[in-house]
């Protein structure tokens, strides 16, 4: 396995900060209420969670598990990891998310759906980050990606 994670450190950053919000999120299955509600995830969110549902558990487990797999293939790219499958399609289409979800968050300031519009700023700006991290990563690591086709 090659690494060529010393030539693409936007993709490890990239990987690196999905990983984060997904420990971030089993941060918020661990403390319940006041990390949902720190966050942003709402307060039906948090009031399910102080009234021990499973609901809050089950929708952010998800998005952990999600936010690992998209790290995995970040790091796959890179060569921190054996190679995953489809990894072009996969990183575009993580890119892709990333970039949407950042824009369009900019476009519910005006109606947050029980979020905060400080909530939708801050994680629509860090989707940006993550996914402008990512397009510049799988910019530089395209042809590479083809090459090493199995």
């Amino acid at each position: 396995m090659r690494n060529h994670s010393t030539q693409n450190t936007f993709l490890v950053i990239a990987g690196s900060l999905s990983f984060i919000a997904a420990l971030l999120h089993l941060g918020c299955i661990y403390f319940g209420a006041p990390w949902y509600r720190f966050f942003g995830a709402g307060e039906q969110m948090a009031v399910m969670a102080e009234q021990g549902s499973i609901q809050p558990t089950l929708i952010t487990l998800f998005i952990f598990s999600v936010l690992s797999v998209w790290a995995l293939y970040a790091f796959s790219a890179v060569g921190l990891i054996f190679r995953l499958p489809f990894i072009r399609t996969i990183l575009v289409l993580i890119t892709s998310v990333y970039l949407l979800r950042g824009i369009a968050g900019f476009f519910l300031l005006n109606n947050p759906m029980d979020r905060s519009v400080e909530f939708w700023i801050w994680s629509s700006a860090i989707c940006l980050v993550i996914g402008v991290f990512h397009l510049l990563g799988l910019k530089r690591q395209w042809v590479l990606l083809a090459e090493n086709r199995r």
